[in-house]
Protein backbone atom coordinates (compact mmCIF):
# COMPACT_ATOMS: atom_id res chain seq x y z
CA UNK A 1 0.00 0.00 0.00
CA UNK A 2 1.12 3.66 -0.60
CA UNK A 3 0.16 7.30 -0.48
CA UNK A 4 -2.96 8.41 -2.19
CA UNK A 5 -3.93 4.91 -2.65
CA UNK A 6 -7.54 4.62 -2.12
CA UNK A 7 -8.33 1.40 0.10
CA UNK A 8 -12.17 0.08 1.37
CA UNK A 9 -12.04 -1.05 4.99
CA UNK A 10 -12.93 -4.84 5.57
CA UNK A 11 -12.50 -4.91 9.39
CA UNK A 12 -13.77 -2.19 11.73
CA UNK A 13 -14.19 -4.50 15.04
CA UNK A 14 -12.48 -2.41 17.53
CA UNK A 15 -11.71 -2.89 21.72
CA UNK A 16 -13.37 -0.40 24.20
CA UNK A 17 -9.83 0.41 24.83
CA UNK A 18 -9.15 1.54 21.22
CA UNK A 19 -12.43 3.20 21.06
CA UNK A 20 -11.99 5.37 23.95
CA UNK A 21 -8.48 6.34 22.39
CA UNK A 22 -8.94 7.29 18.77
CA UNK A 23 -11.20 10.52 18.05
CA UNK A 24 -12.23 8.71 14.56
CA UNK A 25 -12.53 4.96 12.95
CA UNK A 26 -12.81 3.59 10.37
CA UNK A 27 -15.92 2.15 9.31
CA UNK A 28 -16.33 -1.31 6.98
CA UNK A 29 -17.08 -1.02 3.43
CA UNK A 30 -16.22 2.92 3.18
CA UNK A 31 -13.60 4.08 1.39
CA UNK A 32 -10.72 6.38 2.53
CA UNK A 33 -7.05 7.61 0.90
CA UNK A 34 -4.18 6.86 2.49
CA UNK A 35 -2.34 9.75 3.60
CA UNK A 36 0.83 7.80 4.98
CA UNK A 37 2.54 4.70 5.57
CA UNK A 38 4.77 3.48 8.79
CA UNK A 39 5.99 0.63 10.46
CA UNK A 40 4.28 -0.09 13.72
CA UNK A 41 5.78 -0.68 17.08
CA UNK A 42 5.73 -4.56 17.00
CA UNK A 43 8.87 -6.28 16.51
CA UNK A 44 8.69 -9.76 17.46
CA UNK A 45 6.19 -11.81 16.24
CA UNK A 46 6.70 -15.84 17.22
CA UNK A 47 10.39 -16.03 17.80
CA UNK A 48 11.06 -13.88 14.39
CA UNK A 49 11.68 -10.02 13.86
CA UNK A 50 8.57 -8.48 12.00
CA UNK A 51 6.92 -5.47 12.01
CA UNK A 52 2.91 -4.22 11.31
CA UNK A 53 1.96 -2.31 8.38
CA UNK A 54 0.28 1.04 9.97
CA UNK A 55 -1.67 3.83 7.42
CA UNK A 56 -2.65 7.02 8.41
CA UNK A 57 -5.61 8.12 5.98
CA UNK A 58 -6.76 11.82 4.60
CA UNK A 59 -10.28 11.58 5.94
CA UNK A 60 -9.37 10.57 10.21
CA UNK A 61 -7.33 12.51 12.31
CA UNK A 62 -6.44 11.42 15.76
CA UNK A 63 -4.48 12.05 18.42
CA UNK A 64 -0.70 11.50 18.86
CA UNK A 65 0.17 7.87 20.07
CA UNK A 66 0.85 8.00 23.83
CA UNK A 67 3.89 5.45 23.57
CA UNK A 68 5.32 6.63 20.36
CA UNK A 69 9.07 8.51 21.52
CA UNK A 70 8.10 11.47 18.60
CA UNK A 71 4.72 11.80 19.37
CA UNK A 72 2.97 10.13 16.01
CA UNK A 73 -0.51 10.32 15.30
CA UNK A 74 -2.49 7.01 16.14
CA UNK A 75 -2.54 5.12 12.92
CA UNK A 76 -4.68 2.00 11.84
CA UNK A 77 -3.29 -1.60 10.50
CA UNK A 78 -3.11 -2.30 6.99
CA UNK A 79 -4.66 -5.87 7.60
CA UNK A 80 -8.01 -3.87 8.23
CA UNK A 81 -8.02 -2.73 4.79
CA UNK A 82 -8.49 -3.79 1.07
CA UNK A 83 -7.02 -1.90 -2.13
CA UNK A 84 -9.93 -0.57 -4.26
CA UNK A 85 -10.35 -1.59 -7.30
CA UNK A 86 -11.62 1.81 -9.14
CA UNK A 87 -13.10 1.90 -12.56
CA UNK A 88 -11.01 4.00 -15.33
CA UNK A 89 -11.58 7.63 -15.39
CA UNK A 90 -14.68 8.24 -17.98
CA UNK A 91 -12.86 11.20 -19.44
CA UNK A 92 -10.06 8.85 -20.13
CA UNK A 93 -11.95 5.67 -21.33
CA UNK A 94 -13.98 8.54 -23.75
CA UNK A 95 -10.60 9.39 -24.98
CA UNK A 96 -9.29 5.92 -25.62
CA UNK A 97 -12.88 5.17 -27.64
CA UNK A 98 -12.08 8.02 -29.52
CA UNK A 99 -8.18 6.72 -30.61
CA UNK A 100 -10.07 3.51 -31.56
CA UNK A 101 -12.34 5.16 -33.80
CA UNK A 102 -9.80 7.12 -35.79
CA UNK A 103 -8.31 4.35 -36.11
CA UNK A 104 -9.58 2.95 -40.28
CA UNK A 105 -7.89 0.19 -42.78
CA UNK A 106 -5.23 1.89 -43.21
CA UNK A 107 -3.74 2.19 -47.25
CA UNK A 108 -4.81 -0.60 -49.83
CA UNK A 109 -2.99 -3.55 -49.83
CA UNK A 110 -0.02 -3.97 -51.76
CA UNK A 111 0.23 -5.94 -54.67
CA UNK A 112 2.67 -8.44 -55.57
CA UNK A 113 2.96 -9.87 -59.08
CA UNK A 114 3.71 -13.02 -58.97
CA UNK A 115 5.40 -14.26 -62.72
Amino acid sequence: MQKGQRVVCINDTFSDVIRSIYQQLPTKDETYTIRDVFLGREKVVKSGDSATVGLLLEELHNPSDPFHADAQELGFSSERFAPLEELPDEEAYAEEERELELVGPGPEPLKWDVK
